[in-house]
């Protein structure tokens, strides 16, 4: 698909639309700061309000989008989407894995709260996500259990865990790029992709809509993983917000480090072009997504 069409989407009015409508679901669905015990819901609050782009519940919203959805149907998807993705960084944090000190330009929250209360809240909106998703509508192709199931299973010890766990065993290690791939598809691919399917789960799509959505999900996933390794290498720690030069430090797998800077970018850009491709079926009508994948490849942090 050309992705002409995306330079005449406004995207930066649509992403502030949707971040604004995310925070206000978030700030509903999660018990206030002063609710006791208040150390843990200010923790939560903290990392889960620390000024993310809010780019998976926006696929979740664009998914839905794309299918003929309402956003109000799609929301808590996109919450509980959201709530997971915070509780990984915040234990990816931990000095136990990363030991980064710094997330979104702002300190960690294990270097605010914590290490005992950073794991805590990371458990906390681990288990909110799925109390959340739990409040949504069923669909008539979509039951609870179907949404239930796509958001444990992407989570779980077989996708985000998995590429945790083999991430952290591959440190210091020579790593493939067999081996590489394996851990950004459950890293990072698998969350996205399962963003825009639970979008798609809400707008009741067709088989062949859900199909293309995830395979959209996929390559936009894995290009999105490629270029935050390039921008590892190529950007400064106040340009991305976190500790740059983390990954050559700890000699971490990453995709320069394997393939070369210049095969990095052109595999990115394979992997975009992939997701574009995927969008075919909906002619014309996915302009949110097919402008989301390029604002996910020409970012700069």
């Amino acid at each position: 698909m050309s992705s002409k069409n995306s330079h005449v989407f406004d995207l930066g009015s649509w992403v502030a639309a949707k971040t604004k409508a995310t925070d206000a679901a978030l700030d509903h669905f999660l018990p206030p700061a002063k609710t006791r015990p208040s150390t843990i819901h200010k923790a939560m609050r903290y990392s889960l309000f620390a000024g993310g782009k809010r780019m998976r519940p926006a696929l979740v919203l664009a998914a839905a989008e794309a299918c003929g959805g309402i956003e109000t149907q799609a929301m808590p998807l996109a919450c509980a989407v959201e709530c997971i993705h915070t509780y990984s960084l915040i234990h990816d944090d931990l000095p136990a894995m990363d030991d980064d000190d710094f997330r979104r330009g702002k300190p960690t929250n294990h270097k605010v709260f914590g290490e005992g209360i950073a794991v805590l809240a990371g458990d906390a909106l681990l288990t909110q996500a799925f109390e959340i998703a739990a409040q949504c509508q069923s669909w008539p192709r979509y039951s609870h259990q179907d949404v239930i199931l796509e958001l444990a299973r992407a989570s779980g010890s077989l996708h985000l865990i998995a590429g945790q766990v083999a991430d952290l065993e591959g440190e210091g290690k020579p790593v493939t790029a067999a081996q590489l791939r394996y851990i950004h598809e459950r890293k990072t691919s698998a969350l996205l992709c399962c963003a825009v399917r639970l979008g798609a789960m809400s707008a009741n799509a067709t088989p062949t809509q859900l199909s293309a959505l995830t395979d959209f999900g996929y390559h936009v996933g894995l290009a999105f993983q490629v270029i935050d390794d390039i921008l590892d290498v190529t950007q400064t720690s106040e340009q991305l917000g976190k500790t740059a030069g983390k990954d050559v430090a700890t000699q971490k797998a990453t995709y320069p480090a394997i393939l070369g800077l210049e095969r990095s970018k052109k595999v990115a850009r394979q992997l975009t072009d992939k997701a574009y491709a995927a969008l075919k079926p909906f002619r014309g009508r996915a302009l949110a997504l097919e402008a989301l994948a390029r604002y996910l490849l020409e970012r700069d942090r």
